[in-house]
């Protein structure tokens, strides 16, 4: 991470914000989908290029004309509250999961209530009776902003480290 500003970061700040990633993964983890929409800010950016397989060392691989999901806080907002009817047949029985959050960096942004958040992501789940263990992982880019005295969530891009997503679906929250 480089920033151009010269500010630091408090200790009290850089732990604000780790707890504030950790209570959003218990939030996610025990499906408490609807406060975590409360973290998220009403302009939030959430989106997960495509990761392509490309030659060379150094070279970008990721794709800039393709998205797993870009979506806003209406789409997410849609997406959660279909989560709550007997139609989220994709749910149904609800997965177990856990999002392991770590490596967590933060930077200062030009605006004093804002920052540039890195982190890594481990994402596990299962469902039923299947031995069968799902998982995603790779980094997220966090724009998170103090607005209130809260903190929100105001951009995250999410990068998987695999080019082939090989979960059953995309439902998950990342």
């Amino acid at each position: 991470m480089k920033s151009n500003v010269q500010m630091r970061i408090s200790s009290e700040v850089e732990f604000e914000i780790t707890r504030f990633l950790h209570m959003e993964a218990y939030l996610l983890d025990h499906r408490k989908y609807k406060e975590w929409l409360e973290l998220l800010a009403d302009e939030i950016e959430y989106r997960m290029p495509l990761r392509e397989t490309v030659e060379g060392v150094g070279v970008d691989d990721i794709a800039s004309d393709s998205s797993f999901y870009e979506e806003t806080k209406l789409s997410l907002t849609t997406r959660v509250n279909r989560l709550y009817t007997k139609s989220a047949w994709v749910e149904n029985p609800a997965t177990r999961q856990r999002h392991f959050i770590s490596n967590i960096m933060v930077e200062p942004t030009e605006d004093p209530n804002e920052y540039k958040v890195i982190s890594y992501f481990l994402y596990k789940r299962s469902r039923g009776s299947t031995h069968v263990i799902e998982e995603l992982f790779g980094e997220r880019n966090d724009i998170i902003r103090k607005i209130n005295n809260e903190y929100k969530i105001v951009s995250r891009t999410i990068f998987p480290d695999q080019t082939v997503i090989t979960t059953m679906n995309m439902s998950m929250f990342l």
